[in-house]
């Protein structure tokens, strides 16, 4: 997409916005459809944020498959549920499903924003 910007001394300016391209892909998911998901127990949340910070404030019911030691065998069966991956913000959420990915597991769902998207639309957490 090319956007004008406006005339600056007589000139014309045009930028170029580029989206976010991920390889292998990953599916941004809301907070709303994760939460629904959950209720319908559709989806398994994973966690991948560390100890530290789940210790602290969690996803209710979510597994905990820290990144720093990340491997896709540690994630539970899911049964039938998508799996889909959170974190604070997004990003490690992005990485975690890669790296699934790369190792052969078809999970290509985070939750988009992470925990702060979570608490930012009333989603409840526990401590």
């Amino acid at each position: 997409m090319v956007c004008a910007l406006p005339e600056f001394g007589g000139r014309r300016g045009k930028i170029s916005v580029m989206s976010e391209v991920r390889n292998p892909p990953v599916r941004d998911l809301t907070p709303e459809e994760v939460a629904r998901g959950l209720a319908e127990d559709s989806m398994l949340l994973v966690d991948v944020r560390e100890p530290k910070e789940t210790a602290a404030e969690r996803y209710p019911g979510a597994v905990i498959v820290p990144l720093s030691t990340f491997d896709a065998a540690k994630i539970p069966d899911p049964g039938g549920r998508q799996v889909v991956f959170a974190c604070r913000s997004g990003r490690r959420s992005v990485t975690a499903s890669q790296a699934a990915q790369a190792q052969g597991r078809p999970y290509d769902a985070h939750l988009a924003g992470g925990i702060l998207a979570w608490k930012a639309a009333g989603l409840p957490t526990e401590s």
